[in-house]
């Protein structure tokens, strides 16, 4: 086989950067509406929203830098900060593992083989694909004190009925409740990764003797750990976030026992005009689920397991 001679080696390697280059640049080119979109309607807000932090603007007069004003008021002066933020992690504490395990348990009956199965599963994932909006208003009209199916059923059986969404002693009870309607998503995926868990091992304990609880103990529960973990994280941060609901059905009463912490910026922005006060409430909640994100991430590696063995 001849060689290349001396003489075409610069030219190739020139045309094979013309090549490079050109297939970036063809790259980019694709991605670019994405980028473009971030960049407007997400870098930018992003950006624009951490500056106007610093500021005080009511919108009808023009913005007055006050430096990290807002910030040392916000832990300082404002008690609904407090008490939104007390109210989103008690949220966040009861709602995130009862939602875990409803939804584990589902996927474990739903991979069973039972007669409509595929049924059943597209019952209970139906509720994930609702609006939040609609469906906070279908669980407002189930908790209404006089016309609500919710009281309707417990008196047909003797039982008191509460006033739910009316008394501050239950009305967090009843988001929480609702909450665990939607917990389609996480069922979806666990039911995913108990359908992908290997035969074999299940078939090698089986012939050890083991029976059906040794068997979730100690072979689908550890396998089951890192979509376990995702789905802490998820419904973490969506805890957090958490607006909708209170929003439409309680509207953060009554005395503010429902008032989340994105219901209080969002009052405190559109409702008191309070731009660049919400704007730093917005960047504490990042913060903080920046915070318990990274938190459980390090915690991990404790009781992750994975196959290729790290954990």
């Amino acid at each position: 086989m001849s060689a290349i001679p001396t003489s075409t080696k610069p030219a190739r390697r020139s045309h094979l950067r013309t090549l490079r280059f050109r297939e970036t640049l063809a790259a980019y080119g694709f991605i670019s509406p994405w980028i473009i979109g971030f960049l407007a309607f997400m870098g930018g807000p992003i950006a624009a929203s951490f500056i106007l932090s610093f500021f005080s603007w009511k919108m009808i007069s023009p913005p007055k830098f006050i430096g990290l004003r807002n910030y040392v008021s916000m832990f300082t002066t404002d008690d609904l900060f407090r008490t939104s933020i007390g109210v989103t992690f008690k949220y966040v504490i009861i709602a995130v593992p009862l939602a875990q395990i409803l939804s584990l348990t589902l996927a474990i009956l739903l991979n069973q083989n039972v007669r409509l199965s595929g049924f059943w599963r597209t019952v209970f994932y139906l509720p994930a694909i609702i609006s939040g909006v609609a469906g906070a208003v279908i669980w407002k009209w189930m908790y209404n004190n006089e016309l609500g199916v919710i009281n309707n059923i417990l008196a047909n059986i003797g039982i008191h009925a509460p006033h739910w969404l009316y008394d501050k002693n239950t009305a967090l009870i009843a988001l929480i409740i609702k909450g665990l309607w939607n917990v389609g998503v996480p069922m979806v995926i666990y039911l995913a990764a108990l359908q992908g868990m290997p035969r074999y091992l299940y078939e090698a304990a089986e012939i050890d003797g083991a029976g059906e609880v040794a068997k979730f103990r100690a072979i689908t529960l550890p396998m089951l750990t890192p979509v376990i973990f995702f789905n802490l994280v998820m419904g973490t941060i969506t805890g957090i976030q958490t607006f909708a609901e209170p929003y439409v059905m309680t509207g953060g009463g009554p005395e503010n026992a429902t008032l989340f912490l994105g219901l209080h910026l969002y009052h405190s922005a559109f409702g008191y005009l309070k731009m660049g006060y919400a704007a730093a409430m917005a960047w504490i909640m990042f913060i903080v689920i920046l915070a318990l994100t990274i938190s459980q991430f390090m915690l991990a590696n404790r009781w992750v397991y994975y196959e290729t063995g790290e954990g």
